[in-house]
């Protein structure tokens, strides 16, 4: 089983976005930063998921499909969405989302609080002061 988690860290003054990723398998942890397109930080926490499940698709090289995966997210839009499957203003991130969840065996879904997902929030932060 493959754990990812995801959040976002956007500068509400400049809109810029980044997103920390954390990857935990098998007692290692990879640990990923990335700037996101500028946004608010309901689109930047869709675009930090799909990063996530992007980087996860890379590291997997061709095996997703044998993966499971428990993906936390402190983003209630985010995990409420997926789980609807629908999302009336972030439709089109819902659709791009559930596509890259698809290409793996198992996605489960869960929301967690903030205190939950510092590894994520830490490395989102360290992203965004490193491209503000």
């Amino acid at each position: 089983m493959y754990t990812l988690y995801t959040d976002a860290a956007t500068n509400n003054d400049t809109q810029h976005s980044a997103a920390g990723i954390l990857i935990v398998h098998a007692g290692e942890q990879q640990q990923l930063r990335t700037s996101l397109p500028d946004s608010d930080n309901h689109h930047a926490e869709f675009h930090a998921a799909l990063a996530g499940f992007e980087a996860l698709l890379k590291l997997l090289n061709g095996e997703a499909q044998t993966a499971t995966v428990q993906y936390f997210t402190d983003s209630k839009i985010v995990a409420d969405s997926v789980e609807k499957r629908y999302a009336k203003h972030y439709q089109d991130l819902v659709d791009q989302l559930l596509a890259k969840q698809s290409a793996f065996n198992l996605v489960i879904t869960q929301w967690v609080p903030e205190k939950q997902n510092q590894g994520a929030h830490n490395l989102a932060q360290q992203a965004l002061h490193e491209n503000d």
